[in-house]
């Protein structure tokens, strides 16, 4: 909440608050204790290695735009509905439905599997006059999670939710990690598609697709390409000090404080400023900070980042909370980079 939305507490109000609240008899306890049984809402925590799933409708504004608000709103519950339906019968758990999309949980990573792939057939008949069925997005991810109440959270929600976002339409998109806990029958159906930097993740991790299509045959890039992208390597300069981000040392943190791989101490810079990513062979510069961050690429003006992202590329120069400007003295008071293929 944004601190001008915060509303102040009456003082007859705050002083209420300030009462003691009357003592519970053990009779009382014993009967919420009872209605919460009951009710299925016992507090409880537990550690466990679950497979996560999150699956979305594809293209969902698209489809409030083509087919009205009310039409659309049946068909994406219609697909929840289906989804619902698939993960009961596959034995997983449906946690939570946030708009268009389903979040969902099975102990086995093979039912998870088997039930993703039944999830894109079971779409099929769903459709509105001549339009064509919608389609879904998925991202598995396999690992240890708590589960609290009638909710997951954990490193494997994160990845999952990230694999999700890498997703084109009708395909199942998941980690290696993952594809090796599955069977060798699922195994068997999958393929390294992609390298990517995973927040909270070091280094970068390798992507897989389920190919549950027979049809698709999409040809892949050849080794080569793969191989140029990862010599890419982004310089930075600042005085004397070098840094590099590749592959190998895929980010790289700048700000104020001496946490930060490249520090700049000014009253302009934030803590934590800015960072900068290497995401299969490009390099993304992402603002975190109060007063923006200046780029300026090598023969064009410079731009403020705030809050945002850009791809670096060429040669150029970095400056944290202030605009470029040139020193009289022919000094730089800002960071040079240049992207380079080895």
């Amino acid at each position: 909440m944004r601190p001008e939305e915060r509303t102040t507490l009456q003082p007859s109000l705050f002083s209420l608050m300030r009462k003691p609240c009357p003592a519970v008899s053990s009779n009382k306890r014993k009967q919420t204790a009872a209605m919460t049984r009951r009710h299925g809402k016992s507090m409880t925590r537990e550690n466990v290695k679950l497979a996560i799933v999150f699956a979305d409708v594809a293209n969902s504004t698209r489809l409030y735009e083509s087919l009205g608000n009310k039409a659309a709103r049946v068909l994406i519950g219609q697909c929840l509905s289906v989804l619902s339906s698939v993960t009961e019968s596959h034995h997983g758990r449906v946690i939570k439905t946030i708009g268009d999309e389903i979040m969902c949980t099975f102990a086995d990573i093979d039912h998870a599997v088997d039930a993703a792939i039944e999830m894109n057939r079971g779409l099929i008949d769903l459709r509105v006059d001549d339009n064509l069925p919608p389609n879904i997005y998925v991202g598995i991810q396999f690992g240890p999670v708590i589960v609290e109440d009638d909710d997951v959270f954990g490193d494997a929600v994160n990845v999952a939710a990230r694999m999700v976002s890498l997703a084109k339409q009708r395909q199942i998109i998941t980690t290696e990690e993952t594809v090796r806990s599955m069977h060798p029958r699922h195994r068997n159906m999958s393929r390294n598609i992609d390298r990517t930097a995973i927040k909270g993740k070091s280094g970068e991790i390798n992507i897989y697709e389920i190919v549950w299509e027979e049809k698709d045959e999409t040809i892949m890039l050849d080794a080569s390409l793969d191989s140029l992208i990862a010599e890419t390597s982004l310089q930075l300069r600042l005085g004397n000090q070098v840094f590099v981000v590749d592959q190998n040392h895929p980010a790289l943190t700048l700000g104020r404080q001496s946490h930060n791989d490249l520090v700049i101490d000014d009253i302009r810079v934030s803590r934590t400023h800015a960072r900068i990513e290497y995401r299969r062979g490009k390099f993304v510069l992402i603002d975190q900070s109060t007063n923006g961050t200046y780029c300026a690429i090598q023969g064009e003006k410079a731009v403020r980042i705030k809050r945002d992202e850009a791809t670096l590329f060429g040669k150029g120069d970095i400056s944290l909370g202030r605009k470029i400007q040139r020193h009289p003295s022919g000094k730089m008071p800002f960071i040079h980079f240049e992207v380079k293929l080895a």
